[in-house]
C-alpha cells in the first residue's frame, strides 16, 4: 500500500520538475503581478508557482482579472540576478510583487525601491531585514527547525552526537530553521552533543554532497544523527551516508522539505523524518494577500502557512498526502 502511495507522490513531483517558468495571459487592464522565487529549478518553487496560479484562477472567478508573471534566477545563489529581476519589474511598473528574497540583506534596497515607486511587495518563504513590505507569508521556520530538533532527539532517546549542515549564508528561512534546531537540542536534550553546526552546504546538490562528505570524513565514526535544513542538503547528506554504509537508520536523518528523492529515501528508511512546508499555500496566499492589499484591505503583516513532520508511519494519511501530492496539473497544465 505504501509503495502505491509513494508512487502517486513521485508522479506528481516528477510533473512539477517539468514545469516552465512563465505563465501569463491577460488583457492590458489586468492587475499585473510578478512572482519572483529564489530559483526556478527546485520542486519547492514549482509548487509555489502552482499556488500563485490557483489564486489567479480563483480571483478571476470572483471577477478580478490577474496576470501572473513567473520570473526568477535559475540558481538559488544568484543574488545579482534576483536583484536585476526586481529592478526590471520596478521599471516596467507592475502593480505588485510577490518575492522570496535570496538574501535577507541584499534584497532590502530593491524592495525599498519598489515601495518608493508605489509597487507593494509581499514577501514569501524567507524574511527580509526591512519592514517595507505589505505582508510576510511563510512557514514559521524557527518552529519547523525546533520540530526537527525535538524529533531527532526522540529518535536518539536523548543521547548521542549530531551534526547540522547549514544551507547558505544570507538565507533567512534556513538560518531560522538552524536556530530552532540548535535551541531544541540545547534546551531539551542536554546529553546530545552537537559535533558541528558551522559548515555550509551551498546552493546545489553537488556542493552539498561535497560538504557532506567532508563532514562525515571528520565525524563519521562518532555521529548518531544529522539535521538538514532544506531539500538539497537532505538529499545530498543522505547520499553521502548511503555511500559510506551508514544509511538505513544507522545514522538518523531528519530533513526539511520534499522531493522525489527525499521521499524515496524516507520510504527506504534512509531518512527518518521530513519537516514539510506548504508551498502551494504559500504561493496562493502570497498572491491573494497582495491583491487584497491592492484593493485597499488591511492585511496581516505576518501570515504563517504551517509545517508538519512526515514519517514512514504517517505519510499515507489524507492530510499528509494533500501536502505531498497536490493537484498541480490542474494549476500548471500538463505541458508546463
Amino acid at each position: 500500500m505504501k509503495s502505491l502511495l509513494i508512487g502517486s507522490i513521485f508522479a506528481s513531483l516528477i510533473f512539477i520538475s517539468g514545469c516552465s517558468s512563465d505563465s501569463s495571459q491577460s488583457d492590458s487592464d489586468d492587475l499585473e503581478i510578478v512572482v519572483i522565487p529564489k530559483g526556478t529549478t527546485h520542486e519547492f518553487w514549482k509548487s509555489i508557482h502552482a499556488g500563485a496560479i490557483k489564486a489567479k484562477q480563483e480571483l478571476e472567478t470572483e471577477g478580478q482579472s490577474v496576470k501572473i508573471i513567473w520570473k526568477g534566477p535559475l540558481k538559488e545563489d544568484d543574488r545579482d540576478e534576483q536583484i536585476k529581476v526586481v529592478e526590471n519589474f520596478i521599471t516596467r511598473g507592475v502593480d505588485g510583487m510577490v518575492l522570496a528574497p535570496l538574501d535577507n540583506k541584499a534584497l532590502v534596497r530593491p524592495v525599498e525601491a519598489a515601495s518608493n515607486a508605489k509597487i507593494p511587495v509581499v514577501i514569501i518563504d524567507s524574511g527580509l531585514e526591512s519592514d517595507e513590505y505589505a505582508s510576510f507569508v511563510s512557514t514559521d521556520n524557527y518552529v519547523g527547525g525546533k520540530m526537527g530538533g525535538e524529533y531527532l532527539g526522540e529518535l536518539l532517546e536523548g543521547k548521542g552526537n549530531v551534526l547540522m549542515l547549514r544551507y547558505a549564508v544570507g538565507s533567512a528561512s534556513t538560518t531560522n530553521r538552524e536556530k530552532g534546531f540548535l535551541d531544541a537540542i540545547k534546551g531539551k536534550y542536554p546529553e546530545i552533543k552537537v559535533l558541528s553546526s558551522d559548515q555550509y552546504a551551498g546552493a546545489t546538490r553537488e556542493m552539498a554532497y561535497t560538504a557532506s562528505q567532508n563532514l562525515l570524513s571528520r565525524y563519521g565514526a562518532e555521529v548518531n544523527g544529522v539535521f538538514c535544513p532544506n531539500e538539497s542538503v537532505t538529499v545530498s547528506m543522505t547520499k553521502a551516508l548511503r555511500d559510506l554504509g551508514k544509511a538505513a537508520g544507522k545514522v538518523k536523518v531528519v530533513g526539511f522539505d520534499t522531493s522525489v528523492q527525499s521521499l524515496r529515501d524516507l520510504e527506504a528508511g534512509d531518512v527518518q523524518g521530513l519537516v514539510v512546508q506548504n508551498p502551494v499555500k504559500m504561493g496562493y496566499l502570497g498572491v491573494r494577500t497582495l491583491v487584497s492589499h491592492l484593493e485597499g484591505t488591511v492585511v496581516e503583516k505576518r501570515i504563517d502557512t504551517g509545517v508538519a513532520m512526515v514519517t514512514q508511519e504517517n505519510m499515507g494519511k489524507p492530510e499528509i498526502l494533500e501536502l505531498l501530492n497536490p493537484p498541480l496539473e490542474k494549476y500548471l497544465g500538463s505541458s508546463n
